[in-house]
């Protein structure tokens, strides 16, 4: 049973926000009066379902208006209280986060598939509303995941497939990875608990095999950089069971995995990161193609730090991942890690840098504007998004995000429209391909352009496989149907 009280969130968020501690619990006793008669399925009072969600929030330092909504997200939607009387006790700000969160109900709808679909539609797009109802629906969602034992055999399948096919994608795409590794890892345990179970054994016999020499290799890392000066935090982790289930259903056996073991060094700056490599290099013969430098080319969604695996001891592949504490923050919590430094001005630049920086939520806008239908959303959206994706280069070493099976046309209109519209030919790794070539996983490709052809046809709708190109295709085709132009054969 859950021990945590009202009384441990009130004093983790003293912590960090002491003049909200009233409207905290004046969200607090609202919450648990409507939902004073309702238990969870274990047979505790459901009040701790929200009180765990705000608290799980709270230790992210989200701001008070997402710790109200949490407090109260429930309450719309399971008792007889309104969005109205929220907007009236706390404000519109809370309402909008609670209404953000609250699913449409069976009412709405006419069959099971349709309101399904219409509330993961309703998750997914809130991104551009306020990304904090996304986060807290993920929080939501991790909870309900750490008591998924109380409830029956069908619903922990369809919960567990739910949550790797929705919300883990969401959670990686805004680098939320704590959050993102726990749910994939629950979520793993119910679906396939044999495999789970094998795997989880292989891990602990390694971490007991290499502990000592771990802990040893720790230790000589140290000694070298206070011997040159250099500050920094040592930390062993061990890669997560999930994660070695993806590696080894791609022919991978457990003890190739080069980053089964990894020693995190967390720096004070970017000049750090780079005399930390340089040290651990002098030392550690490096395998040259297992390095990956995300400090000068982050992740698409934001992560950063530099990867370089070594031979350590005893033939054992050994990982080093070198970061600063404000990129150990971001990879940890993503969007979230503005409320570490940035309180209450957090939402407006979580929204910001989504929209500037972030490729997915580009593409999400596109399929919503695009895309009618509610159940098709969802299937494009995780064909497009939440499926296996590639990462390529532009000539200029810039990383573009692709869905599997992405060609040169897609590319191009990811780029820009106006290179697709005077695409005439393509050059990948060196080497001269056709338009409706399928690029592949870190691929280099050069576009070439015509400026004065008029090159999208018809037929490049069945060798594009994103709606963005194929929206652009279309809307080329239709504005120039009626023009009198001299096309290329």
């Amino acid at each position: 049973m859950n021990t945590l009280s009202y009384n441990d969130l009130e004093k983790l968020v003293k912590s960090y926000a002491p003049f909200d501690i009233p409207k905290l619990r004046r969200a607090f006793d609202y919450a648990k009066k409507h939902h004073e008669e309702q238990k969870r399925a274990s047979g505790e009072p459901y009040i701790i379902h929200p009180l765990n969600v705000a608290y799980i929030l709270a230790s992210m330092h989200a701001d008070i208006d997402t710790l109200c909504a949490a407090l109260l997200h429930d309450v719309v939607e399971d008792t007889e209280s309104t969005l109205e009387e929220i907007e009236q006790k706390f404000n519109k700000n809370v309402r909008d986060l609670v209404d953000g969160v609250t699913k449409m109900t069976k009412l709405d709808f006419n069959n099971k598939k349709e309101l399904s679909a219409i509330n993961i539609r309703r998750l997914i797009v809130s991104l551009a509303r306020d990304p904090r109802i996304i986060i807290i629906k993920l929080v939501d969602r991790l909870h309900n995941m750490r008591t998924l034992e109380y409830k029956s055999l069908e619903k922990q399948k369809s919960k567990a497939l739910e949550t790797l096919e929705i919300y883990v994608p969401l959670a990686y795409y805004i680098g939320a990875c704590q959050i993102k590794d726990e749910l994939e890892n629950i979520a793993f345990k119910y679906l396939k608990p044999s495999l789970y179970g094998d795997i989880n054994k292989k891990r602990e016999d390694l971490k007991k095999e290499t502990k000592d020499i771990l802990e040893e290799t720790k230790k000589q890392v140290e000694g070298i950089f206070k011997k040159n000066s250099l500050k920094a935090k040592l930390e062993i982790r061990y890669k997560d069971n999930y994660s070695i289930y993806k590696k080894i259903i791609t022919n991978n056996k457990f003890e190739t995995i080069h980053d089964l073991m990894t020693i995190k060094v967390l720096v004070k700056n970017v000049k750090d990161c780079y005399t930390a490599l340089m040290l651990i290099h002098e030392n550690f013969t490096p395998i040259n193609y297992r390095f990956k430098d995300y400090i000068a080319k982050p992740k698409t969604n934001m992560y950063k730090s530099i990867h370089t695996t070594v031979f350590g001891y005893d033939n054992h592949l050994l990982q080093f991942q070198i970061r600063t504490y404000d990129m150990e923050r971001v990879a940890v919590f993503g969007l979230t890690s503005y409320w570490f430094k940035y309180k209450n001005n957090a939402q407006n630049l979580m929204k910001k840098d989504l929209e500037d920086n972030f490729q997915f939520f580009k593409s999400i806008k596109e399929i919503d504007s695009t895309i009618l239908d509610n159940i098709e959303f969802v299937s494009r959206v995780k064909r497009e998004l939440f499926s296996s994706n590639i990462y390529v280069y532009t000539m200029s070493g810039e990383v573009v995000e692709l869905p599997n099976g992405a060609t040169i046309i897609d590319f191009a209109y990811k780029i820009h429209t106006d290179i697709g519209n005077s695409m005439v030919a393509a050059i990948v790794n060196d080497e001269a391909v056709s338009l409706d070539h399928v690029l592949e996983n870190q691929d280099r490709v050069r576009i070439i352009t015509d400026e004065e052809a008029y090159v999208p046809k018809e037929e490049w709708l069945n060798k594009a496989i994103t709606t963005n190109a194929r929206n652009k295709i279309m809307e080329f085709i239709r504005e120039n149907e009626n023009t009198e132009v001299d096309k290329p054969n």
